[in-house]
């Protein structure tokens, strides 16, 4: 079975650090350029950053640039979002995906791209 488990996800103050880990099974994970993605309540799933299949390309939204990176282990097949300096406005749930297209070099911001999802952790930033 296919599935991304992401855990991580907790309550913090303003100014806080997390990490936030996604772990994949049941496919070749070192061949998958991946993403991750939040949601906050009322407002549509937005794309905050990926790591392409060597690792070679990243690429982030411009509120998370400078404070969040995304790094992966493909012996442990887990990516990871490091969140540092915490902002109330990052509150949302995140979730990690897949590209749908083997070995892409370059990350796509665009949330169609990905067909393989996690179920979400919620990342809560307190003021």
């Amino acid at each position: 079975q296919v599935q991304l488990v992401e855990s991580g996800g907790r309550l913090v103050q303003a100014g806080g650090s997390l990490r936030l880990s996604c772990t994949a099974s049941g496919l070749i994970f070192s061949k998958y350029t991946m993403g991750w993605f939040r949601q906050a309540p009322g407002k549509e799933r937005e794309f905050v950053g990926g790591i392409s299949w060597s690792a070679g390309d990243t690429n982030y939204v411009g509120s998370v640039k400078g404070r969040f990176t995304i790094s992966r282990d493909n012996a442990k097949n887990t990516v990871y979002l490091q969140m540092n300096r915490l902002k109330p406005e990052d509150t949302a749930v995140y979730y990690c995906a897949a590209d749908t297209y083997l070995y892409r070099s370059m990350v796509v911001a665009d949330l169609t791209t990905y067909n393989l999802w996690g179920q979400g952790t919620q990342v809560t930033v307190s003021s």
